[in-house]
């Protein structure tokens, strides 16, 4: 249930803007960039992405709401419900349970938006209109989905699990945000309900006191402020699902989701094979003779990141960039290279990335309705003086 009123509607809006002002607080030189405010929706800029490294920061890490209705969960009284047709005994945990009743993992992931570049899109496409930023990759604490559902006497039948969090629509004609996942997916061991973000409690805008973390699946499947999980024996249908964050079907790698597929479309999953350039915008300047060190991020959906090639003569021939230290199949992997150009005039810097299943970045944008999955090789200006 979803009160209504003008109090209800005036702590909502403060509830906003406390998530906004907190950020704001942080007191970085470059904040985060509005692209909403109700709900909040606030991007990284790039150059933070390169100043926090492998971990983003949490007071940098981008803010992603569907609905404005967004509570303030007291943890005290908080309960997370498992319940469903496919549970043999329904029961719920209090955020102590969690910690106590269960043994806690970690792991390092990132959280993408499957909008991301949606901005770069041509033709224009409805949407929040994000630039490189609605991304970031932290480490994450908390227990194995699984270990919960198994707990709750999961029944054979169960097909998938939907996740519904606290956050709510303000009209009641608009549709609740609930999420299903595969139960391959839910059963997977690194699968978790998240409690702790960089070796802190979740915050606020990131889903306190508990979120899914779905590690090599867009970021639309990880249900902040989760208050309930449902195991059900049929595909689920709510609108999020059936008709939000689909793909045209066969258009991109991904892992299956057999109980969700249309004849011509497929949901949007894994996160696609994709590099940034973080350190250097594009029209920057440098010196002719002067080396010029260049810094990015490479991901993929949990294969992990095989190589990262630049080039500058229009892609006609790679160069092997530098990787660092893998932090895990599912975290970003960072690169650096180096280039010197002896004469002057604009130049052009391309980065490809490769995955551990061979898959590479797409020389073009896969066009589709929803702006989705934007991972087509990063031209970069440079001019050389």
């Amino acid at each position: 249930m979803h009160e209504s009123g003008p109090v209800q509607m005036l702590l909502r809006i403060c509830t906003i803007s406390l998530v906004l002002a907190t950020l704001s607080a942080a007191g970085d030189p470059s904040p985060l960039i509005t692209k909403s405010d109700r709900p909040p929706n606030l991007e990284t800029p790039v150059e933070m992405l390169d100043k926090d490294g492998v971990l983003t920061k949490n007071e940098h890490f981008f803010v992603r709401y569907h609905l404005a209705n967004i509570p303030t969960v007291d943890a005290k009284t908080w309960r997370l419900e498992i319940k469903g047709d496919s549970v043999a005994k329904p029961i719920s945990y209090s955020l102590k349970d969690l910690h106590s009743k269960f043994k806690q993992y970690e792991l390092v992931a990132l959280a993408y938006c499957a909008g991301n570049r949606r901005s770069l899109a041509e033709p224009h496409v409805p949407g929040v209109q994000w630039s490189y930023g609605a991304m970031g990759n932290a480490r994450w604490r908390g227990v194995r989905l699984r270990d919960v559902l198994q707990a709750a006497g999961l029944k054979n039948e169960a097909v998938e699990i939907v996740a519904d969090g606290a956050d709510g629509p303000v009209l009641n004609s608009t549709p609740d945000f609930r999420k299903s996942i595969p139960l391959s997916k839910a059963l997977n061991e690194d699968t978790l309900i998240a409690l702790e973000m960089n070796g802190r409690p979740l915050p606020q805008d990131h889903g306190f006191p508990a979120r899914l973390v779905v590690p090599g699946w867009v970021a639309t499947y990880w249900v902040k402020h989760l208050v309930s999980l449902e195991a059900v024996s049929k595909p689920f249908d709510g609108y999020w699902m059936k008709t939000a964050y689909r793909v045209p079907k066969g258009k991109f790698p991904g892992d299956p989701f057999p109980t969700q597929e249309q004849p011509e479309k497929s949901p949007a999953t894994s996160i696609v094979v994709n590099s940034l350039i973080t350190n250097v915008s594009d029209g920057a300047k440098v010196k002719s003779g002067k080396d010029l060190v260049i810094r990015g991020l490479a991901w993929d959906g949990g294969s992990g990141i095989q190589s990262v090639e630049f080039s500058t003569d229009e892609g006609k021939t790679w160069k092997p960039a530098a990787l660092e230290k893998d932090y895990g199949k599912y975290s970003w992997r960072r690169f650096h290279f180096t280039e010197r150009w002896s004469d002057t005039g604009e130049k052009q810097v391309l980065t490809r990335a490769t995955n551990k299943s061979g898959l590479t970045q797409n020389s073009e944008v896969i066009a589709n309705p929803g702006g989705y999955h934007h991972n087509a090789i990063q031209k970069l200006k440079i001019v050389v003086e």
